[in-house]
């Protein structure tokens, strides 16, 4: 009897499966093409040495079969590179490095952009705030400071900070309402030019990240006072004049009572598969196990909690609730939010 070709080629299966042959596996999915790494901020700040870091460890370890290429897009308040990537749908080989202007640039400008736009991948750490004056003034603690600042006419000291309406001005307004008091806020494109301005005294103070000041105070340039968080870092290596991170305090124990902690995390463009962002929390945790990543963790003092899936989304989605009425507060809220 003639069998068909189909009913031939299902026989010659059958008989290689019998044999203990089997298909090779398809291959998971992993990029085919330089990935852009967007940077929604200027050049010298917090997103971007981690973003820059990432690069380098990513290159020297070879976790990636393709190049990985950092792309700083800050206009807008960092609107420019969040649009970018919404626009993207589909495409796997765009990631952006988000920090907590993926909630405060929305209020502000009105771009229609919110995260859920995108597809969330890892939280990589939390970054702290601390006030930082420069090592030539007189304040030696918090309280020095803010008796400088309440002695002050309104408005005369400056306050250096990262865009306009995003965390440094936030925080601003919070020390202010804190404080009785008056800053003038002069914004800078990134924390690198924020740290920069202080050193030449063109502004008072700042609330630099860690990692965007530690290079001026080692140097023995600029001094922290207190960290916007509810509790101190644990870091204890030495940094300068025998102190570590470990030994700034809290500015809540100062008599500041404000904490602010900011997003490090990753998203791709909208419209990602479960493979593609399976890939991407796959590499990041293998970053997170290299000892560069453990060095610049310690050198930033940074939170180290990581997140991924239902728990990252789920942590974002409070933020970005919780930002909505910080703004709100402040009065930073574009016109119909």
């Amino acid at each position: 009897m003639k069998q068909s070709a189909s009913h031939i080629a299902l026989s010659a299966v059958a008989v290689l499966c019998a044999s203990g042959f089997t298909a090779p596996a398809v291959a998971a999915w992993e990029p085919v093409r330089p990935v852009e790494f967007i940077v929604p901020a200027g050049t010298g700040g917090g997103a971007d040495q981690m973003a820059r870091t990432i690069q380098g460890i990513v290159t020297k370890h070879n976790l990636m079969k393709q190049p990985m290429v950092v792309i700083n897009k800050s206009g807008g308040a960092g609107g420019e590179g969040f649009l970018d990537l919404k626009t993207s749908a589909g495409n796997p080989h765009k990631i952006v490095i988000t920090l907590s202007n993926l909630f405060t640039t929305p209020l502000a400008t009105g771009i229609p952009f919110s995260w859920k736009d995108l597809t969330p991948v890892a939280m990589l750490a939390l970054d702290e705030f601390v006030l930082w004056v420069n090592a030539e003034k007189p304040y030696k603690d918090t309280k020095d400071f803010v008796d400088a600042l309440k002695k002050a006419p309104p408005g005369t000291m400056k306050m250096g900070g990262t865009g306009s309406k995003q965390e440094d001005q936030i925080i601003t307004v919070a020390l202010e309402k804190a404080t009785g008091t008056k800053l003038t806020y002069i914004p800078y494109k990134g924390g690198g030019e924020v740290a920069v301005q202080l050193v030449g005294n063109h502004v008072d103070s700042t609330v630099n990240n860690p990692i965007e000041a530690v290079a001026q105070w080692r140097g023995g340039k600029l001094r922290p006072l207190c960290v916007f968080d509810a509790k101190q870092m644990t870091y204890d290596e030495q940094i300068a004049d025998g102190k570590g991170w470990k030994d700034i305090p809290t500015c809540k124990s100062q008599g500041l009572d404000i904490e602010y902690l900011m997003l490090r995390g990753i998203f791709m463009s909208p419209k990602a598969t479960k493979d593609q962002v399976d890939y991407y929390i796959d590499l990041f945790t293998k970053v997170r196990a290299t000892p560069e990543w453990q060095d610049f963790m310690k050198s930033g003092a940074f939170n180290t909690t990581f997140l991924t899936g239902a728990d990252y989304a789920k942590w974002v989605e409070v933020e970005e609730k919780r930002h909505e009425g910080l703004m709100k507060e402040a009065g930073f809220l574009a016109t119909g939010n």
